[in-house]
């Protein structure tokens, strides 16, 4: 039995798919009951659990071969990251009383580094589960290229504003698909001790290919335009964030760099889903 935190979302659905596949026996880790509907259905066992309830996650880890964890995302943190803070501190307690077998976590390119940013919060999550008494395995994904769902309506009236600047720096992209095959991978591959697996694409994308990526598809010039860093603030509290600071300094690491891969690019997995793919049926759904 292998348990799936965020099973509702992009990568834990492809995880629990994959091993649905290969007729693994899978748990649904869900909050509500009516959301995991589907997977019981699909063959699933569910059980109810909030990701900062540790009684409720250490009857959902219990009597597994695997656990799957994705931090619920929090995308306008309070200082200091309070929220991520106490679900991290659920899960370890949990996985500590539950005791399965190995631990696949989702996590990010760029969760070693020091400087602040809102990927501090995997960082902080790596930390806490680093001494964890079995396998644990962090899987450090690269910007998803899904996160192009946002450009597909601007890219339609031919332009793409980007917050990844310069236009023709390559960016360490990899789609969902990809994350949650390599992590149903590892939840049944056998280790010791605590490893780190980077993955990112085929190539790295640059703003200006994913823009003549998105014209090719829809069959017209869309240009990349970088978004000026001081209208920054600005716009991400128009769309509602209290503490837009952390997602600055996140966007900064990938600009400046120094939200990377330990081992580099030569140093990472490589994922077989081509970022066309990925837009093609990001266009096709957002009519």
């Amino acid at each position: 039995m292998y348990a799936i935190t965020g099973i509702t979302g992009q990568v834990g659905g492809v995880v629990a798919r994959q091993l649905l596949g290969q007729h693994k026996a899978v748990r649904a880790v869900v909050r509500d009951a009516a959301k995991g509907a589907q997977w019981v259905a699909q063959g699933c066992d569910l059980a109810l659990a909030d990701m900062n309830d540790a009684d409720a996650l250490e009857r959902a880890f219990h009597g597994t071969q695997g656990v799957f964890i994705l931090l619920p995302p929090t995308f306008d943190p309070g200082a200091g990251f309070p929220e991520a803070r106490a679900t991290i501190a659920a899960i370890r307690k949990a996985l500590l009383a539950a005791q399965p077998r190995k631990v696949v976590c989702l996590s990010t390119v760029g969760a070693q580094a020091s400087q602040s940013n809102l990927l501090n919060q995997l960082g902080l999550l790596e930390e806490a589960l680093r001494d964890l008494p079995m396998p644990a395995a962090f899987l450090r994904a690269g910007w998803f290229m899904e996160n192009a769902l946002w450009d597909v309506a601007p890219a339609r009236d031919g332009v793409m504003p980007s917050y990844l600047q310069p236009l023709d720096k390559p960016v360490p992209m990899v789609a969902t698909a990809d994350v949650g095959r390599v992590a149903a991978e590892l939840l049944q591959e056998e280790w010791e001790g605590k490893r780190v697996v980077e993955l990112e694409g085929p190539k790295r994308m640059t703003p200006n290919e994913v823009a003549a990526c998105f014209g090719k598809l829809l069959g017209r010039d869309v240009a990349a335009q970088a978004v000026p860093r001081f209208t920054w603030a600005d716009a991400f509290r128009a769309q509602g964030m209290r503490n837009p600071l952390p997602r600055m300094q996140m966007l900064d690491g990938f600009n400046e760099g120094w939200i990377e891969f330990e081992g580099g690019r030569a140093g990472s997995r490589k994922g077989v889903v081509e970022l066309e793919t990925v837009l093609r049926e990001l266009i096709a759904n957002r009519r």
